[in-house]
């Protein structure tokens, strides 16, 4: 079948939404501002970018840093930058998709694909969701394990975090602007906790700068190159492409009016803009605080150190030379043997909100991904129910049958899960925001079309090598057997996705079946079909 138009409504207010989640109340946009740039109207516009770079401070990515600064110091940090700025031009495609078409990604894979690739697509961005949930919802847990010392077990701490989302999720009904603020709330709480952190280290700033603009690592090895490969695969996450093309419905736009649209984009990109650099900053003080104080250091000295200040987690270390493995736990841990039992603490505050806010979005992406291609219409609380108990489920076994010091390998195997559900994110929103069809003149130009041809390619490539270094590590015939069969499959969906992406993008002579239609959509009054 071909591409069909889709004809976004003239207006949000014309649009009943009786299924929504957090568009109860739209946010109105100034309308008698005549200057260029406004600083009333940025304000309008600025929410759905903070929420969205919450999942750029998600407990695993704060592992991933504090790894990257124990392994490879300050080596990396231009890697990190490199995938943050990525991370901005995608979240920009997803944001454009949302304020051109008034639908998110989910909904519009839904109108667009067959319904067997569509179902395909559902259940891979569910488990995508499932991985980065189970990540944020341990790293709450681990973070009341730290701050109650012991007192919380793992389970409980995931119980607890279950119970306090549920209640947090439904601030939305005292208004959106109240939601949003909260969210603001917690990341000035991990930006004041891992800051403290980076005053209290002092990292060489000569070094600090040295490794964000120089793109070259000395004396890398395997270790360092498997580090860097998992610096992208953290930061950009594929339920988040998702969740941003649905934030951005929140604000009272008349998609009618071209200029009105225009306008929102250029606002939302500004706000995503300082979301992401406000998120960078954090997460560059968590890398910072690793390189100058735990960069070549042994568990042994680990030991002997903790051991030393009479802290009761010496024997988190092993006794040996190898170079000391950390994680969000063993990071508190050192903090706390180094400078003191409030570094700890504080740092565990800072992965509290990391990680409670991150499950919070997590929630939100899992309600916008089941509603937009399943086309629930079930009550608000039913759905939160079913998308926190398909997350939950696992995280709670996990919590129950694991101890809290032997996590890493299972967040290896969550990273490696989320790696390679990202094309099933990153290939739809360049195909979608390519067609004229779906994005009338808001399509993306021949620069852009190219541009993220490429980056999507190299992300993707990126997140395929880590996926085979983990693989080859298992050292097992038969889950090589396993993993050569469920390839040929993954492979098989993924070029399915990539000739359609091909086509949009202008490779006209692989258009077999005459699916993509150029021409423009016509904007119409009444609603879109979607919702009809």
């Amino acid at each position: 079948r071909k591409y069909d138009s889709v004809s976004p409504p003239a207006s949000p207010v014309a649009q009943d939404e009786p299924f929504s989640t957090y568009f109860e109340d739209k946010v109105a946009i100034p309308d008698n501002v005549s200057q260029v740039f406004s600083f009333r109207k940025l304000w309008a516009f600025t929410g759905p970018g903070f929420l969205m770079s919450i999942a750029y401070l998600d407990p695993g990515n704060i592992e991933s840093d504090l790894q990257s600064g124990a392994k490879a110091g300050f080596k990396l940090l231009w890697i990190l930058l490199g995938a943050t700025i990525i991370g901005l031009l995608l979240q920009r495609l997803a944001a454009r998709l949302g304020v051109v078409t008034g639908m998110h990604l989910a909904e519009v894979c839904n109108r667009q694909y067959p319904t067997v690739p569509r179902i395909i697509l559902w259940l891979m961005v569910e488990l995508a969701i499932i991985g980065s949930d189970m990540q944020e919802v341990i790293g709450c847990a681990i973070a009341l394990n730290l701050l109650s010392m012991g007192g919380i077990p793992l389970w409980g701490g995931v119980l607890i975090t279950i119970t306090d989302t549920f209640v947090f999720l439904f601030l939305d009904k005292y208004g959106l602007r109240k939601l949003e603020a909260f969210f603001g709330f917690l990341i000035t709480i991990m930006a004041l906790s891992f800051g403290y952190e980076y005053v209290l280290v002092r990292p060489n700033q000569g070094e600090l700068l040295k490794g964000m603009f120089v793109p070259y690592c000395a004396d890398c090895g395997p270790v360092q190159l498997e580090q860097a490969v998992g610096i992208v695969g953290a930061v950009i996450m594929p339920h988040n492409i998702y969740l941003h093309s649905a934030l951005v419905k929140s604000r009272d736009i008349d998609r009618k009016n071209k200029n009105e649209v225009k306008e929102a984009n250029k606002y939302y990109f500004i706000e995503s803009s300082v979301a992401l650099f406000i998120s960078f900053l954090i997460n560059v003080f968590v890398v910072a605080v690793f390189a100058q104080a735990f960069f070549n250091k042994t568990n042994i000295e680990m030991h002997m150190h903790c051991n030393a200040t009479d802290s009761p987690y010496a024997n988190v270390f092993p006794l040996n030379n190898h170079t000391l493995e950390v994680d969000i736990y063993k990071g508190g841990v050192v903090l706390g043997c180094f400078f003191g039992p409030a570094a700890l603490y504080i740092w565990a505050v800072g992965i509290l909100a990391a990680g409670q806010s991150s499950t919070m979005t997590g929630t939100y992406s899992g309600q916008f991904v089941m509603e937009g291609f399943l086309n629930l219409r079930w009550s608000r609380f039913a759905r939160v129910l079913l998308t926190r108990s398909i997350a939950i489920t696992p995280t709670l076994l996990v919590a129950i049958f694991q101890d809290v010091e032997h996590l890493t390998g299972m967040n290896d195997f969550l990273n490696v899960l989320q790696s390679m559900q990202l094309p099933f994110a990153l290939i739809p929103i360049l195909t979608f925001t390519s067609l004229t069809s779906i994005m009338n003149d808001f399509a993306n130009g021949m620069v852009w079309k190219i541009s993220g041809g490429v980056v999507i390619l190299v992300v993707c490539a990126i997140n395929m090598y880590f996926v085979v270094v983990y693989v080859t590590a298992l050292d097992s015939v038969l889950f090589y057997v396993f993993a050569a069969l469920l390839s040929v499959a993954y492979l098989c969906f993924v070029g399915y996705l990539a000739w359609h992406c091909l086509v949009a993008l202008g490779v006209s002579c692989l258009d077999f079946c005459g699916r993509v239609s150029n021409q423009p959509a016509v904007f119409i009054e009444e609603q879109s079909e979607y919702d009809s």
